[in-house]
């Protein structure tokens, strides 16, 4: 009888783990901050002491479970509305290439070696720190790198335009029908500018905007909330 409670009680385990999983979003699945994987730590441990210690109730792990997978709605959510909580929670990224140099204090700080550093170039078809303008360690772990200009393949687009020695990364001014005040200050300017600038898109009010960023040449990209049925 305890082989077939065991089994049943593994496989009820892990029917309810996948349901719990699916309604945290897709968004967990695809991008795990720190805070995901303690989450999913603790839920496996859960099922485990749920499936070995046959002669206590299956609501122990359940109720744990559900609890954890509240917590962590409620934490995407207020994340997805606050940036500063969703700095505390994620973590922010951090630049361990900027301009063509290396910055070893931010790789000291992150506890991250020119080894892994040199690993993820490679894995990016990167031989040479040389041709990286820009690298950036994600708070999923991952690294982004924007190689030199010289090192980009050419476009249509750039048949037709003079080359360029620098580009810079794009700033994100909007967010979330906000404005970020520190970004515009970066580039000199303040929110009159950017109202106007809006309004040359046809946007009335900074609210109407999900994302926008500007580019080194000035040039905007705005991004607009989904509009409501």
């Amino acid at each position: 009888m305890t082989i077939f409670t065991s089994l049943f009680r593994t496989l009820f385990m892990y029917f309810f783990v996948l349901v719990v999983l699916r309604l945290m979003g897709k968004r967990e699945i695809g991008k795990l901050s720190i805070f995901d994987v303690v989450v999913y730590i603790m839920m496996a441990d859960i099922a485990v002491l749920v499936i070995e210690d046959t002669n206590s109730s299956i609501l122990k792990g359940i109720l744990p479970i559900l609890a954890l997978m509240v917590t962590q709605v409620f934490l995407s959510y207020i994340s997805l509305k606050s940036k500063r909580v969703r700095d505390l929670v994620e973590g922010e990224p951090s630049v361990l290439i900027a301009n063509g140099k290396i910055r070893d204090k931010e790789m000291a700080k992150q506890r991250y070696s020119m080894d892994d550093l040199l690993i993820q170039l490679r894995e990016k078809n990167i031989n040479n720190v040389a041709d990286v303008e820009f690298a950036i360690l994600e708070p999923s772990g991952k690294l982004t790198v924007f190689p030199k200009p010289s090192q980009l393949p050419v476009t249509k687009e750039d048949l037709n335009i003079s080359g360029q020695d620098y580009y810079g990364l794009p700033l994100a001014i909007i967010e979330d029908g906000k404005a970020i005040k520190t970004n515009l200050g970066k580039i000199n300017k303040d929110i009159n500018w950017l109202k106007k600038e809006i309004r040359k898109h046809g946007i009335k009010d900074i609210s109407q905007v999900f994302f926008a960023t500007v580019d080194h040449t000035g040039k905007l990209f705005i991004d607009l909330k989904d509009q409501k049925n």
